[in-house]
């Protein structure tokens, strides 16, 4: 499932082509996706003009004139490409194959300045949903979200804050999306190995008995935003689905340290040790229990 980084990216790609810009036709080629789109989906949108796209963990958010949001979530494999009615795609290395994909193309934006969105999802586990901007904090999907770590207010003292108690491990901590937002396993993995601490450590040695942050808290919290602007940075990472909306894939994955790295050397300097595989709550753990303790 597409991460943090892998949605930051999607927005930055429809960002110069969404906002500003009125739908003037929709297409809802199916009544579904992983929920059944909202009620009259298509006449609420078409007319409408995007204000602005953020983004809330892994949630797309298109603010439109009707005074609702377009939330939208990738799901496992869901994905948005971007052309304009003048274009003729040109083929690279990494250019997205479309008439290969097309009968999963299950929403298409078009757009008044010419932008034609399409969402593809061939598993069916995204979804789009309008909500007036006033109740979108109260939203189930959105209510329970922690912090966003690359928010100014996410430091040492708030992280170490929300795992003080917590008897559950490091990693499944912090793949809590109440106590970080938008994390996942694989930049899990990658901010533990940067903050030398082991992914089975217990969540709350990273705070005093008090709930105060630690040197661990602090350095935990710089590298979760390190990773993440990294991988920002590199377009995520392209594992299975994921794609930028011009269609190319991100590259952060070629810089892994750990994550899908089991067998081989530890890159941080100085240090011998061997990347290793655990399961944790059904899920893959990459560490080096050399370096991270």
């Amino acid at each position: 499932m597409p991460e943090l980084p892998e949605v930051e990216t999607v927005r930055r790609g429809l960002q110069p082509v969404m906002e500003g810009a009125r739908f003037v036709r929709v297409e809802a080629r199916r009544p579904d996706l992983r929920f059944p789109f909202p009620k009259n989906f298509v006449d609420r949108l078409e007319g409408q003009t995007v204000s602005g796209i953020g983004r809330r963990a892994k949630y797309l958010l298109a603010d439109i004139s009707s005074g609702e949001v377009l939330l939208m979530h990738l799901g496992m494999s869901g994905s948005f490409h971007v052309l304009h009615e003048s274009d003729a795609a040109t083929p690279g290395d990494f250019h997205y194959q479309r008439g290969k994909l097309s009968a999963h193309d299950h929403v298409v934006f078009h757009m008044s300045n010419g932008a034609v969105i399409t969402f593809n999802d061939p598993r069916r586990f995204g979804y789009m949903k309008l909500i007036r901007r006033d109740e979108l904090d109260k939203d189930p999907m959105i209510e329970a979200l922690g912090p966003e770590p690359l928010g100014n207010a996410f430091d040492g003292a708030m992280l170490a804050a929300a795992c003080a108690g917590k008897k559950t491990s490091l990693k499944a901590a912090l793949s809590d999306q109440k106590i970080v937002a938008g994390l996942g396993n694989i930049y899990v993995c990658e901010a533990l190995h940067r903050a030398h601490l082991s992914p089975k450590r217990q969540a709350s040695t990273i705070a005093t008995r008090s709930g105060a942050s630690t040197p661990r808290a602090g350095a935990l919290a710089d590298a979760i935003k390190a990773v993440l602007n990294d991988a920002i940075r590199a377009g995520g990472s392209s594992l299975r689905d994921h794609r930028q909306t011009n269609g190319d894939l991100g590259y952060f994955q070629h810089s892994f340290s750990v994550y899908d790295r089991a067998g081989t050397k530890c890159p941080m300097p100085k240090c011998r040790g061997t990347i290793k595989r655990i399961v944790q709550g059904t899920r893959s753990t990459f560490f080096c229990p050399a370096c991270q303790k």
